[in-house]
This record gives C-alpha cells, structure tokens and sequence, in this order.
C-alpha cells in the first residue's frame, strides 16, 4: 500500500507543477481557474494583435470629437429662438417642392439625424459633446411625439444652459421657452 500512496503522491506533485507552470491554481474541489497574470498576458496579447484596429479607433474618436466641436454649435446656432413656445410644429418642411425631392430631403435629414443620436450615444463614453450630437439628432428626425420630446430635453437645465451658451457664442439669442 505504501507503493501505491507514494506513486499517487508523484502523480499529485507533477499535476501541482504543472498547473503552477500553466499559471493555475486549485479553486476548491470545483476545478481550477486561471491567475490574474495569465489573464493580464492574454490581453496584451490581444492589444498587440489588433494594434491597427485599436489605432484605427482612436483615429476616429479624435476626428468625431473635433467635428462634433464644430458641427454641433453650428446646428444649435441655427435653431429659431422661439422655435418651442408654439403648442404645435409650424407647417410641414418643404411643402413646396415635387414629392420625389421632398421625400430625397426627408430621408437625407432623417439619416442625418440617426447618425448623429448614434455618434452622441458613443461620444456618452468617448471624447465629444454627447448630450448636445443627440439633441441635434433628434431635432432632425422624424417620429410622433417629437416636438414634445425635444421641448422637454430642451426643458432640462443642463441642456439649455449648454445650449444658449452655444448660441451666445454664436451671435444668437437665447432660445426661448414659454
């Protein structure tokens, strides 16, 4: 018996440096998990191999933040001062023109507006102005129930004094709201 015992004390020594030399260690009689440098090694790993994926987005955060730092004041600049104390929207955009290019229009502005909600919902994390991209994307789309949407973001204190801040430096009056 003693043979035995001995032979499973090996067997159980060799198994102890090969999870040591694997960087694991025994987790109760559940299993085995790996240490923290065996994780810290295969996400330097990963960066190392999408190094021109992560370059590539850093590129693209920084030329959506310079945009959004040009673009956005530009659009808030642009909306009418009294553009929320009416009850209801003025008449319908480009009511004068052929339907084919009112409905051109309608869905370029309608693009426009997603990708900017988008960009605003991504810049919440990365560089830009987050709030202000989605504000000026929802000022472009169309759904039901966005003018009492957009009066009510625009209500928000924070919103407004961004907002007016823009338009003071714009040359513009301050947006208006009942």
């Amino acid at each position: 018996m003693s043979k035995v015992s001995d032979q499973w004390s090996v067997i159980r020594g060799q198994e102890r440096q090969k999870r040591k030399a694997k960087g694991m260690r025994r987790e109760g009689k559940s299993g085995f998990r790996s240490t923290g440098n065996s994780e810290a090694n295969h996400m330097i790993q990963w960066v190392q191999n999408h190094e021109t994926i992560l370059w590539w987005m850093a590129a693209i955060s920084v030329v959506t933040f310079v945009s959004t730092l040009v673009v956005v004041p530009l659009l808030v600049v642009k909306i009418p001062s009294d553009y929320f104390t009416h009850e209801r929207r003025k008449s319908a955009l480009w009511a004068d023109r052929h339907a084919a290019v009112r409905w051109l229009l309608l869905l370029a502005k309608n693009l426009l507006g997603y990708i900017l909600v988008a960009a605003g919902t991504v810049m919440l994390v990365l560089p830009g102005q987050g709030i202000l991209t989605i504000v000026a994307g929802i000022m472009l789309l169309n759904f039901p129930g966005k003018y009492r949407l957009e009066r009510w973001i625009v209500s928000r204190r924070p919103v407004l004094r961004s907002i007016n801040w823009a338009r003071r430096r714009g040359g513009q009056p301050p947006l208006v709201l009942k």
